[in-house]
C-alpha cells in the first residue's frame, strides 16, 4: 500500500456493519493468543455466525465490538486480515464502480486514484502482506481475488 491510494483516517466507516468482519483461516490462531482464550470461549464472545463463518459482533451502534470512537481499533495488533486489507477488497480492486462507491464513504481513499493503479497498488499490498485468502468455504470473499482479475496497467 501506498499513500498514492489510501491513508487511513481513522473514521471507522469500515468499522460499522454487522456480519462484515469474517475471522479467516489465521484470524483465529492470532486473536486466541492476544486474549489468552481457548477457541469455543473466544467464539462465544466475541463473534456470530453468519453463513456458516464466524464473523466478529457489533455493538448496538452497528460499529465493531472493538471499534472505540477517537481511538479506533482496541485490538489494532490482533485485527484479523479483513481489516488489515481494507480498502484493498476484491470488490474495490475488480470493480470500479465499488471503488468509486467506497471513495465517497472512505476518507482515507486517495479521491483522484484511477481504478486501475488502485487496484495494483492494492493486489501488491495483499501479496506482501500475505493477506490473500483462497478458501471460500472458511474466508471471507473479500480477500479472495487474482492478479488476472485486475484491470489492465494504465
Amino acid at each position: 500500500m501506498s499513500d498514492l491510494t489510501f491513508s487511513c483516517k481513522m473514521c471507522g466507516h469500515c468499522c460499522y456493519g454487522r456480519g462484515g468482519i469474517v475471522l479467516g483461516t489465521k484470524d483465529l490462531p492470532r486473536l486466541l493468543e492476544y486474549f489468552q482464550l481457548d477457541k469455543e470461549s473466544l467464539l462465544n464472545k466475541y463473534t456470530e455466525n453468519m453463513n456458516d463463518k464466524p464473523c466478529l459482533i457489533v455493538k448496538d451502534d452497528g460499529y465493531c465490538y472493538f471499534f472505540k470512537e477517537g481511538e479506533g481499533c482496541t485490538i489494532h495488533e490482533a485485527r484479523p486480515d479483513v481489516c488489515r486489507a481494507w480498502p484493498y477488497f476484491r470488490g474495490n480492486l475488480v470493480d470500479s464502480t465499488s471503488l468509486e462507491m467506497a471513495k465517497e464513504d472512505c476518507p482515507g481513499i486517495i479521491k483522484d486514484v484511477s481504478h486501475a493503479f488502485f487496484a495494483h497498488d492494492g493486489y501488491a499490498y495483499l501479496v506482501e502482506n500475505k493477506l490473500l485468502a483462497y478458501n471460500p468455504l472458511v474466508d471471507g470473499r473479500a480477500l479472495i481475488v487474482s492478479e488476472d482479475e485486475l484491470p489492465p496497467h494504465e
